[in-house]
């Protein structure tokens, strides 16, 4: 059949979703108490259900006053009886696929439950709409007349007790529809590699002869791909290899410190970028508008959400809301129940919603991933824009960075000190440090008024990275592509001092 055909047939059959969609958009917080209701049904006769008499909760109030709110800690326990074979634990049934995530902050595995039915109904039912909504707002897209080139992780999946683990990538490639693959480049074999030199370099010598007209990944990794892409082929940009590439749908991190960069290699004045919301827990939202990367909470995908209001977040007044309570321009932590057994399980994320009809979000960062320590309640979406605006004043890009706070001692007041990878050095690095101060002064009126006559915070600190330096430090924690990322914000300078180590004893070896 000829790729125009297909072409038209995909994309006739991916927009009927859109009335779908339309009944969240009209009824969202109904379709979300139903959502609940239906997940607390199906799960009455489990372990968990029978625990917390899932048969007499007929309404969100009971069901939010006896089932506490939880970590991955809380849960691992029947998790592990999961894992090993056992059914009716958490969820109905058995569930057979395990997603392996250790995240930034905790080194010790995570091992979160993937149903078949947050397979079908969440993941692959996600990937379907983020095609449905691009194509509906692209009435000329020809994406299916070439392949999207996706980037998921490097650990293939391990058997244990009749139960598969790996990254989620993994479960998903391995479990993945005939049309997702036919459509995608790399191969299964290359996509699943463990290592991720080899692997980058068979990604590379797999995809340069297709027609590559979309991309997926981690903006970080898939940087570092397409640079080594345009090494291999000795070419100035991406257009002159795929000259048919028409979208990047791209999450994991933040796209804004790479916004730039990609702007150089894909000179390509229509050239889409679409942002996605998912983790190995499940798939939240989706950007559905070319305008603006706001992202669409999706409600109808087996997910029922709660949210904690930052400000009161690990306190003893602590305050757990339902979507209908939500307020434009707050950080919340998210708490999910979902089609896979998490039970109001806290995520680690925080979201603020920029409309509340619909409701759309933007990402600000994690829990565990911002710096209060002075009360200046800084955020990874206040750094991230102000190392865009740093690098727009200046000229420079960022390749990663990292941030912690300096404690007061004495007389003396605080400080953020920053560990910055630079594409090129900066020739002068105090002028960067400066126009960043004033950046994150711009973005953040709490850390304005500590900065306000060095009243309480001094001037921030500026590392300069040896090259690579970010990189070799996920590498000597078996930490290389996929879904791994650099922990941006701290409240404790582990980080930082771990980093500045490696990079002090790479200086004095020179």
């Amino acid at each position: 059949m000829p790729l125009p055909i297909i072409n038209s047939i995909a994309t006739w059959f991916l927009k009927k979703r859109i009335h779908d969609m339309e009944l969240f958009l009209k009824y969202p917080n109904e379709v979300q108490e139903e959502l609940l209701m239906n997940l607390i049904r199906a799960a009455e006769h489990t372990v968990f259900g029978r625990q917390y008499d899932f048969s007499s909760v007929k309404n969100y109030n009971t069901f939010s006053e006896r089932v506490p709110v939880s970590a991955y800690e809380d849960l691992e326990p029947l998790i592990e009886q999961a894992r090993r074979g056992a059914q009716n634990i958490l969820w109905p049934g058995q569930i057979k696929w395990f997603a392996k995530s250790s995240g930034t902050t905790n080194a010790k595995s995570k091992f979160i439950p993937v149903s078949s039915e947050a397979l079908e109904d969440c993941h692959y039912k996600a990937g379907k709409d983020l095609l449905c909504l691009y194509l509906n707002n692209n009435e000329d897209s020809q994406l299916f007349t070439g392949k999207s080139l996706r980037l998921g992780g490097s650990k293939q999946l391990y058997e244990d007790n009749n139960t598969f683990f790996g990254d989620l990538s993994a479960i998903l490639i391995d479990n993945m529809p005939i049309w997702a693959e036919f459509s995608s480049t790399p191969s299964n074999k290359v996509s699943l590699m463990s290592e991720w030199e080899t692997k980058l370099d068979a990604i590379v010598k797999e995809t340069i002869q297709e027609n590559v007209t979309s991309f997926a990944g981690v903006p970080s990794w898939m940087l570092v791909l397409m640079n080594r892409v345009l090494e291999t082929t000795g070419r100035e940009s991406l257009t002159e290899i795929w000259p048919n590439m028409e979208v990047y749908f791209h999450g994991g991190v933040s796209f804004e410190p790479y916004r730039e960069q990609y702007k150089k290699i894909i000179p390509k004045a229509d050239f889409r970028y679409y942002e996605i919301y998912n983790a190995s827990e499940g798939f939240f939202a989706i950007q559905d508008t070319n305008e603006s990367n706001e992202l669409l909470l999706m409600l109808d995908y087996g997910i029922f959400y709660e949210f904690i209001p930052m400000d009161t977040f690990g306190t003893p007044n602590q305050k757990v809301i339902r979507l209908a309570e939500v307020e434009p321009n707050k950080n919340y932590a998210v708490v999910i129940t979902t089609n896979s057994g998490l039970w109001r399980y806290l995520i680690g994320d925080t979201i603020r919603f920029t409309s509340v009809n619909p409701y759309r979000i933007k990402i600000t960062g994690r829990t565990k991933h911002h710096i209060n320590v002075f009360g200046e309640e800084l955020m990874v979406e206040n750094t991230d824009k102000a190392i865009a605006k740093a690098c727009t004043e200046t000229g420079l890009e960022v390749i990663d960075y990292t941030v912690a706070p300096v404690f007061m001692e004495g007389r003396e007041k605080g400080a953020h000190e920053w560990v910055i990878e630079f594409k090129e050095s900066p020739q002068n690095p105090e002028h960067f440090r400066e126009v960043l101060d004033k950046a994150l002064q711009s973005v953040n009126s709490d850390y304005e008024a500590k900065r306000y006559n060095n009243m309480t915070l001094n001037p921030l600190l500026l590392n300069v990275a040896r090259p690579k330096l970010f990189y070799d430090w996920l590498k000597a924690q078996d930490k290389l592509g996929g879904q791994h990322k650099i922990p941006r914000l701290s409240n404790e300078r582990h980080y930082v001092e771990e980093l500045k180590a490696i990079n002090e004893r790479n200086v004095m070896a020179q």
